[in-house]
């Protein structure tokens, strides 16, 4: 929290055993609970931490405490510092990557070096939290794993965000642009990710798509019901030449009944 002490407890150990500040006035400079300081002044919080000097680490001043001593209504605030002290920029290192994702790296690695090959080494270092070494090994097939290694999109996989990747390629071609221009060459966009203008705007809208799913429903029926009607037309006809056929043998069974009754009779 910032307008705190450097160790809120143990100033206020130190407040509450050398001043006659009130638990409220030491407990908004602390950012403590009144009834917390009230019970480091019992003894039941914070036991054996030791006290620290705010005056010593130039943090409160003699004069501020006396007159917050002196008028319960003052507040204490932290002194401003006397020297300066330069904000240190610290330098982002590699990106993490859970150990459940670290055998998936080489194939996000693959995937940036065939889609985008205009990303630097450090870009890819970045994204995937891999080392240079490893790139190297991947782009020149040296790699213990290159005949099992798949280029993965390292979105998907969960290395890094869309966000992130689509900064780091749009910086690469402003970089590509620059040394094109530089060079008197003429620059073309090859292998950037392309605007969500370009790649949302052929896409079709909601009625769209429900029309040609209602079309396409209305299609399957129709070919149901021809198949229906197809299936009942066969299913006719297999009867009607069943029946022929029944009739024929019919006819063929009384000719030959005949046929034996005048045999018995000139026989006879």
């Amino acid at each position: 929290m910032s307008g705190l002490p450097l160790m809120p407890k143990a100033t206020a150990v130190w407040l509450v055993d050398n001043t006659s500040l009130t638990f409220d006035q030491i407990a908004e400079f602390c950012g403590l609970h009144s009834l917390e300081v009230k019970g480091i002044a019992d003894g039941d919080v914070a036991a054996g931490i030791k006290g620290m000097d705010p005056i010593s680490s130039g943090q409160l001043t003699r004069d501020a405490i006396k007159r917050a001593e002196t008028t319960a209504s003052i507040r204490l605030k932290i002194a401003a510092p006397k020297v300066e002290i330069p904000k240190v920029k610290t330098k982002r290192g590699p990106r993490y990557t859970p150990v459940s994702r670290r055998q998936d790296r080489p194939n996000a690695v693959l995937w940036l070096l065939k889609s985008h090959a205009e990303l630097k080494d450090s870009q890819i270092m970045r994204l995937v939290g891999t080392t240079k070494p490893t790139i190297n090994a991947i782009r020149d097939r040296t790699h213990w794993n290159s005949a099992n290694l798949q280029p993965l999109d390292p979105v998907t996989l969960g290395l890094c965000t869309q966000t992130d990747l689509d900064n780091e390629v749009h910086k690469a071609a402003k970089r590509l642009e620059r040394e094109a221009k530089a060079a008197g060459v003429p620059f073309e966009k090859v292998g950037t990710l392309l605007p969500t203008e370009e790649t949302t705007g052929g896409l079709v809208t909601a009625e769209e798509v429900a029309a040609a799913q209602e079309a396409a429903a209305a299609e399957t029926a129709a070919s149901a019901l021809d198949s229906i009607s197809e299936g009942d037309g066969r299913a006719r006809s297999e009867h009607a030449e069943a029946a022929r056929m029944f009739k024929k043998l019919k006819e063929m069974g009384s000719d030959s009944a005949d046929k034996d009754g005048e045999d018995g009779s000139s026989g006879a």
